[in-house]
C-alpha cells in the first residue's frame, strides 16, 4: 500500500510501529492460512514472539510498501514466517528492500482462546532447512523463557528529573482495547501492539535528544500473554543505554482486565527498540550521553552496551563474510 502523511513523522520518514504493523499482518494472514489448510478445527494465527527486525533504509510518504511472507519452519504447535519489505518510488520505479523480519505464530482455536492446536506440517526442499529451522526453534524458546523471568521491573515517575536522565525521557501510555485493536478471538492485533510500542519509544527517543529520530531496529519481541478485549493495556518505554549514534529503549506493556476478569495487572509484551537521530538533511548526528543515577540504571546501561557490543560484532562478522564470498 501507498505511503500517506499519517504513517510517518514530521520529517516524512514512515513510522517504524507502521512497518512493524503491516509486517505482523503478512504474518497473520499466511499462518492462518496455512494452519486451516486442512480439515479440523478452524483456528486464528497468534504472534507469540518477533525476532530482531532491523531497518535497513527510511520509507518516505508517497512511496508504495510491498510487504511479502514465506513459511520456512513449522514445529507442532508453531510456525515460523520470514517477511520481506520492499519500497518502490512509484515516480522514478526505484526498489529497495527497507526490512527482513522473523515472526513465530500458534493456532489458537476459534471455540476456545486457551487451546493450541497442532500445526499442518511444510515441505522442505532440502534436509538441511529443516535442522536449521529446528535450532531457530529451540534458541528463541529459550531466550522467550529467559526474558519473561527477568520481566518484574515498573516504570515509576520521576519528580524534576535532570535533562539526558532515565527518569527524564521515560514515558508512558494508557490504551483501552477497543473491538478494532482485536483478532476474530477478542484478543489484540499483535502489529496493534507493536506500533504502541514505537510510539512509546519514539517520544522516549525525542525527549532524549530533541532531533528528529528513526527506528534503526528492534530486538526480539517477545509476546508473554495474550492481551484481552477491555483491558487497559499502560505501554511503557526508558532509556538504558546510548552509545555515539543510537539509543536503546526498553519498552513492556502491562495490561489491567476492565471488564469482567477478576485478574490482576499483568505483564503482557517486552521489547529493546533502538533509535538513531538524524539531521535535517538525513545524516546521523551524535547521540547525547544517558546519564545514570541509580545502582539499577548502571546495570542496565551496561547490559545495554553488552548488546550494542554483541550486535555490532555480528554484524562487522556478516560483512567479512559477504566480502570473503
Amino acid at each position: 500500500r501507498i505511503m500517506r502523511p499519517d504513517d510517518a513523522n514530521i520529517a516524512g520518514n514512515v513510522h517504524g510501529g507502521t512497518i512493524l504493523k503491516m509486517i505482523e499482518e503478512a504474518g497473520a494472514i499466511i499462518s492462518t492460512r496455512h494452519c486451516n489448510s486442512q480439515a479440523g478445527e478452524p483456528c486464528v494465527a497468534a504472534l507469540a514472539r518477533v525476532e530482531r527486525t532491523d531497518f535497513l533504509s527510511p520509507m518516505c510518504i508517497g512511496e508504495v510498501a510491498n510487504v511479502s511472507a514465506e513459511i520456512t519452519y513449522t514445529s507442532r504447535h508453531s510456525v515460523e514466517v520470514q517477511v520481506n519489505v520492499m519500497s518502490e518510488n512509484i515516480l522514478t520505479g526505484a526498489k529497495r528492500v527497507t526490512n527482513k523480519a522473523t515472526l513465530w505464530y500458534v493456532p489458537l482455536s476459534l471455540k476456545n482462546v486457551n487451546k493450541v492446536l497442532e500445526v499442518p506440517p511444510i515441505q522442505y526442499a532440502r534436509k538441511e532447512q529443516e535442522e536449521e529451522g529446528k535450532k531457530r526453534y529451540e534458541e528463541q524458546k529459550l531466550d522467550r523463557l529467559e526474558t519473561k523471568q527477568r520481566n518484574g521491573d515498573v516504570i515509576l515517575p520521576v519528580i524534576n528529573p535532570e535533562p539526558h536522565t532515565v527518569g527524564y525521557s521515560q514515558s508512558s501510555l494508557i490504551h483501552l482495547v477497543g473491538p478494532s485493536d482485536c483478532t476474530l478471538l477478542g484478543f489484540v492485533h499483535g502489529g496493534v501492539t507493536m506500533k504502541l510500542m514505537d510510539e512509546v519509544a519514539g517520544i522516549v527517543a525525542a525527549r532524549h535528544c530533541k532531533t528528529n529520530i528513526v527506528t534503526a531496529s528492534v530486538d526480539a519481541i517477545n509476546f508473554h500473554e495474550k492481551i484481552k478485549k477491555g483491558c487497559v493495556i499502560t505501554v511503557s518505554g526508558r532509556m538504558t543505554f546510548t552509545s555515539n549514534k543510537s539509543m536503546e529503549i526498553e519498552v513492556f506493556v502491562d495490561a489491567d482486565p476492565f471488564v469482567d476478569e477478576p485478574r490482576e495487572r499483568y505483564r503482557a509484551v517486552s521489547a529493546f527498540f533502538t533509535y538513531v537521530s538524524l539531521s535535517k538533511e538525513g545524516k546521523p548526528l551524535p547521540v547525547p550521553q544517558l546519564l545514570t543515577e541509580t545502582e539499577d540504571e548502571k546495570r542496565r546501561f551496561e547490559e545495554g552496551k553488552g548488546r550494542y557490543l554483541q550486535t555490532k560484532a555480528k554484524r562487522q562478522a556478516q560483512m567479512q563474510q559477504a566480502a570473503q564470498q
